[in-house]
């Protein structure tokens, strides 16, 4: 009786020592599944999160190039944005020396035409006898086009008047510096930076 309750014993230590194993190779089992399925989703997040990077990168460096593209086309096109006629428009100069008369309040007559652009100013004496659309250096090289003087009457606001010199200077493009260079009486050259500004269609 006793061999047989041994026997029973033993047996069922055997049984609950096989499944506490089964159970745990299964449990193992789950777990790495678990943790694949973990890392796969891991690595998906990661694919889409690169995903969405490159294509808000592309995004902006799309936005930049239109932008770059759009400020080009505007500098084009402020050239030429200005039907044929004739406007009064602001000269603005980088000297007391070199400057619109005063009974002209700053201003010069620009003229439009066939997509090209000139400004009249008159200055304040006939000291100035040269302009050159450029540098000193460059006014002084060989076959420099030196822009030549109008013999111009202003009428101040006390009714006198006088003659002074004015002159027809290039404008490639509106409120943009550029360079121009001067030569006096005294044979010497000088360097500027001008502008032209606020055109306004003359009546």
């Amino acid at each position: 009786m006793r061999k047989k309750l041994a026997v029973l014993f033993l047996g069922a230590a055997l049984t609950v020592s096989m499944l506490g194993a089964c159970g745990g190779k299964d449990a193992a089992s789950s777990s790495a599944s678990a943790v694949s399925a973990s890392s796969a989703a891991d690595a998906s997040s990661a694919s889409v999160q690169d995903a969405s990077k490159a294509e808000s990168s592309t995004s902006t460096s799309d936005v930049s190039a239109e932008s770059a593209s759009a400020a080009e086309t505007a500098g084009e096109s402020s050239a030429s944005e200005l039907e044929d006629g004739t406007y009064t428009a602001d000269f603005n100069t980088d000297s007391n020396m070199f400057h619109v008369n005063e009974a002209k309040e700053g201003k010069g007559v620009l003229t439009v035409k066939d997509g090209k652009m000139t400004i009249h100013v008159s200055l304040v004496s006939q000291n100035i006898v040269n302009v050159f659309v450029g540098t000193k250096e460059e006014a002084q090289a060989d076959g420099a086009e030196l822009i030549e003087p109008t013999t111009d009457e202003i009428t101040y606001s006390d009714g006198t008047t006088d003659e002074v010199y004015g002159f027809d200077i290039p404008v490639e493009k509106l409120d943009e510096d550029f360079n121009v260079a001067i030569i006096g009486k005294k044979g010497t050259w000088y360097d500027h930076v001008v502008s032209v500004s606020n055109p306004v269609p003359q009546e």
